[in-house]
């Protein structure tokens, strides 16, 4: 095989395998809620994440219920709030870890560009990824009752504890 033959395989390959972590770890899906709309939100919720720890940790729902989630980065490094579960945590690991080594995030910034021309723009309706100082929010709508929480994502901050628990009641 010709060298820039193999060489341009290789780099589309590695191209649509970018595209399909992108979408690993995030939930569209019925499997825990749905992303909902500003007129559907029937509560505000307040989240702060600081180093490793989230305010409020632990929440309240019901389920059907449209909660709109105002978080604010307040610590100094880039955090990120993702509704999901351990499996699509896991998934989401692996897109987190590759957007540091190719330079998309680092400690403290997102590098938008280069997240764009990856066609990894972190922008799933159970997640919003802030630098420190920044607020974004979610507006979710949970589904009948089932193990979610939230967590931080970014590269070390959920094994050291950054996870927050979703309670129905």
């Amino acid at each position: 095989m010709n060298k820039k033959i193999f060489v341009g395989a290789l780099q589309a390959l590695l191209a649509s395998t970018a595209v399909v972590f992108a979408d690993v770890g995030h939930s569209g899906s019925d499997e825990f809620g749905k992303a909902g709309t500003l007129e559907m939100v029937n509560r505000v919720i307040e989240i702060s994440m600081d180093e490793m720890d989230f305010g409020p940790e632990k929440i309240q729902v019901s389920e059907g219920e449209t909660i709109r989630f105002v978080v604010t980065n307040v610590g100094r490094v880039i955090h990120e709030f993702n509704l999901g579960t351990r499996d699509t945590w896991k998934g989401h690991d692996k897109e987190m870890r590759m957007m540091f080594k190719k330079g998309m995030i680092n400690k403290r910034r997102i590098n938008h560009e280069k997240m764009e021309a990856a066609g990894m723009m972190h922008d799933d309706p159970n997640s919003v990824l802030l630098e420190p100082g920044k607020t974004g929010e979610v507006i979710w709508t949970f589904s009948e009752a089932t193990e979610v929480g939230f967590a931080c994502n970014v590269p070390g901050h959920r094994n050291a504890g950054m996870v927050g628990k979703v309670v129905f009641q």
